[in-house]
């Protein structure tokens, strides 16, 4: 038990998460996360622009996304807390509005995200059993499917973490068929090698812009390690296991897209990937045409999205829950089921906002903004990143009472320049409706902090400065 200091100064005793998570756990759980839809479909997309070189995007987003890890694996390891870059922020600044925004930025993009994978997993389920393409119906699966998620979070993270690797083990055996069907037609003599050499970029691009706009899409099927961190309080010595199971996880799944991309583009020309939205899918048709994938293919990312979709809520009710615990939000968000020991009402919360996202994306899957919705999710991801990375160097005055993994001082400050050059619109190549929905979101997370602000004020509990004071006496009393 621990009595947890709120920022309103009283004092509430709640039960501590329930630590269930060794070494394979958490390695199943970040590859899981890891992969998803965005390997499906971005590979066709990644080729669009830079030809049979498809492989250079992913291996250049997974070198950025290692060196972010080692900044993440500095920090969780010296604060092993369930709050993640919110925290790392926090107690880097201690300025009460840059955490709430960081905060909301990492909760929004994982809502987000799982709220589209929910309507990615309608259309799969509609398409898989037969049962047609209405929008009604489409909705009430996929928010059924978001009940289902929430139910599973509420019974506990081992409960959680048990379906993920069922799902992680599907989604994985999906990718592995393709590969290995590949390699058959490799052997047939199908491919043409002379293809992944081939770079080709389009006309109004340069090479480097090309480059680093193929990078920022491939670098969504990347994203997903930075929320292992939020399991930090239910992982058993995170101090010692994480870094070794983080950078595992991370090389698994890099080695797993590379081949991805090399094999795709050596048997599919690249004419015929650009722009596909199942590129996998004709890869394995032109490799083997009798074998029956477009019956297979939908139930495979039926479980990878729903592995998404799951793992993102976890992170994100976790994320609420930390950052409740450490008093920068309200303390009913901190509340624990006694006997299930889960965050229940960070659970709720992400939940009701979600459905809400699940229901727009689910009306009309068609709508741009659900198209942009893996872009957005990258772009707010990305700056968070460079905010960590900064953290690392800026946390180096203070020190801790334990050991903990030291990254290189030049690692993360190339980290900071490489995501910062994959969030600008001129470095990254981008389009503009991204910035677009980017910008909605924090404006509404600005609107979010005002409200916090007077309300508080109105109930006389001071302004910004006292906010900030009792917010980070909190986080360094390790509450």
């Amino acid at each position: 038990m621990t009595t947890t200091s709120t920022s309103t100064g009283t004092s509430e005793t709640q039960p501590e998460l329930k630590k269930v998570m060794g070494p394979k756990l958490l390695l199943l759980f970040i590859i899981g996360d890891i992969l998803g839809t965005g390997i499906y479909a971005l590979t066709g997309q990644v080729a669009a622009e830079v030809g049979g070189a498809a492989w250079l995007p992913f291996l250049v987003a997974f070198v950025v996304a290692t060196i972010t890890a080692c900044s993440y694996l500095e920090l969780v390891t010296k604060y092993p807390q369930a709050a993640g870059a919110a925290l790392y922020a926090h107690k880097a600044f201690g300025i009460h509005i840059v955490t709430f925004l960081i905060c909301f930025t990492v909760m929004s993009s994982g809502i987000t995200s799982a709220s589209a994978a929910a309507g990615a997993f309608a259309s799969n389920f509609a398409i898989g059993f037969g049962l047609g393409k209405g929008p009604g119906l489409a909705l009430v699966i996929a928010l059924a499917f978001m009940l289902l998620i929430a139910v599973v979070n509420l019974r506990g993270v081992a409960e959680s973490v048990g379906l993920n690797v069922v799902l992680t083990l599907v989604e994985l055996s999906g990718l592995l068929l393709v590969i290995f069907i590949s390699f058959f037609a490799i052997f047939g003599g199908q491919a043409d090698f002379s293809r992944v050499v081939a770079f080709a970029t389009p006309d109004d691009k340069n090479v480097f812009l090309a480059i680093s706009t193929a990078t920022s899409l491939a670098f969504f099927a990347m994203v997903g390690f930075e929320d292992s961190v939020n399991m930090a309080e239910e992982t058993k010595d995170a101090t010692k296991i994480f870094p070794r199971t983080m950078l595992t996880g991370l090389g698994i799944t890099a080695v797993v897209y590379v081949i991805i991309s090399i094999v795709s583009v050596a048997i599919v020309p690249v004419g015929e990937l650009a722009g596909n939205d199942t590129p996998l899918v004709t890869v394995v048709q032109t490799a083997a045409p009798d074998f029956p994938i477009s019956a297979l293919i939908p139930f495979i990312s039926l479980f990878a999205v729903a592995n998404s979709a799951l793992i993102n809520m976890m992170m994100a009710s976790r994320l609420l829950y930390g950052m409740s615990k450490q008093g920068v939000l309200p303390p009913f968000l901190s509340k624990v089921l006694p006997k299930r020991r889960t965050p229940w009402a960070a659970i709720l919360f992400t939940t009701v906002i979600a459905l809400g996202l699940t229901a727009y994306v689910s009306i009309d899957p068609a709508n741009p903004i659900a198209v942009l919705l893996g872009g957005t999710t990258s772009l707010l991801l990305l700056a968070v990143f460079a905010v960590v990375n900064v953290c690392v160097l800026v946390l180096r005055r203070k020190t801790v009472d334990h050991k903990h993994f030291r990254t290189p001082t030049a690692l993360p400050i190339i980290g900071a320049v490489a995501c910062l050059a994959l969030v600008l619109p001129w470095t990254s190549g981008r389009p503009a409706a991204q910035y677009t929905i980017a910008g909605i979101l924090l404006v509404l997370g600005l609107v979010l902090w005002v409200i916090t602000f007077l309300h508080r004020r109105s109930r006389g509990y001071g302004g910004p400065a006292a906010l900030d004071t009792q917010a980070l006496s909190a986080v360094e009393k390790g509450d």
